[in-house]
């Protein structure tokens, strides 16, 4: 039990580390959200690939296309929205969309949601809704709506991968496979008339730390944690995200923290808590 609530957590840390080294990364050094992107899904592709073939198996032999161009996509949204949103804005947008995606394809897909499930769904997207309202202390639209692509792609890749075997080989391959998209981003940028690349000392560690620690093997540890997870012990724990992120922003970074930041976390947790818990029998 020890050894789980210590993996468990180390992962949590792990994904709200991803928010606070994109943030920084693109706030304080010179690298630009493209190359931030690419460093940090060839870092991940490195290290998964170094793993995988440690267990003998062979990097690139599971994962998918589709799935791999989901995580591109979530990757370049999550870095381009990093350029204006805050750290904790970023995390709970981030994870505010990714969970109102699932649950809306799962009702889409003739999933049945207990009344409860539903108010549960109304309240998280008012809670989006709130946070997006015109205000002095809203976040910027177009870094919100990058933020919110990227979490559509990200529950995009969460379903397709539904039912992997192996989950860190598949994670490698995928990885491995949006590399490229990555590089096509990275030249489309460069080429760009109104575009510009950079890429400094500090902002390329920044996406190497954040490509190989917190994804990489902060994906590994979450695998290694889900099998003696229950699902609705998962979700709940992934709440812990934003307001992990949403501390070390404050702390690490000096950002604010907004009143409608506090209202719309609450009103977006407590709403996605409400969907995912269930009665006790």
């Amino acid at each position: 039990m020890t050894r789980l609530i210590v993996v468990t957590t180390l992962a949590m840390l792990a994904f709200a580390g991803n928010s606070l080294l994109c943030r920084v990364a693109l706030r304080d050094t010179a690298i630009d959200a493209a190359s931030f992107t690419a460093i940090r899904l060839a870092s991940g592709a490195l290290v998964l690939a170094l793993i995988v073939r440690a267990r003998g198996g062979r990097a690139g032999s599971a994962g998918s296309w589709p799935a791999a161009a989901c995580l591109f996509g979530y990757a370049a949204g999550f870095s381009f929205a990093y350029r204006e949103l805050s750290a904790a804005t970023g995390a709970l947008l981030l994870f505010g969309a990714v969970q109102t995606a699932m649950l809306s394809w799962g009702l889409a897909s003739g999933e049945r949601l207990r009344t409860l499930q539903i108010a549960g769904l109304l309240i998280a997207v008012g809670g989006l809704v709130y946070m997006l309202l015109p205000g002095l202390s809203a976040p910027p639209l177009e870094g919100a709506a990058f933020m919110i692509a990227a979490g559509v792609c990200w529950a995009g890749y969460s379903l397709l991968g539904r039912g992997t075997k192996d989950a860190t080989a598949a994670t490698a391959g995928n990885f491995l496979r949006a590399v490229p998209f990555a590089a096509a981003l990275s030249l489309a940028m460069a080429a760009g008339v109104n575009t510009a690349t950079a890429v400094d000392r500090t902002g390329a560690l920044y996406a190497v730390v954040s490509g190989a620690i917190t994804s990489g093997l902060g994906y590994v540890l979450w695998y290694a944690a889900l099998p003696f997870l229950t699902a609705a012990s998962a979700a709940v724990i992934q709440l812990s995200v934003p307001a992990i992120a949403a501390l070390g922003g404050v702390v690490l970074l000096a950002e604010p923290l907004s009143s409608r930041l506090v209202i719309a976390s609450v009103t977006i947790l407590g709403g996605i808590a409400l969907t995912i818990l269930r009665p006790r029998t």
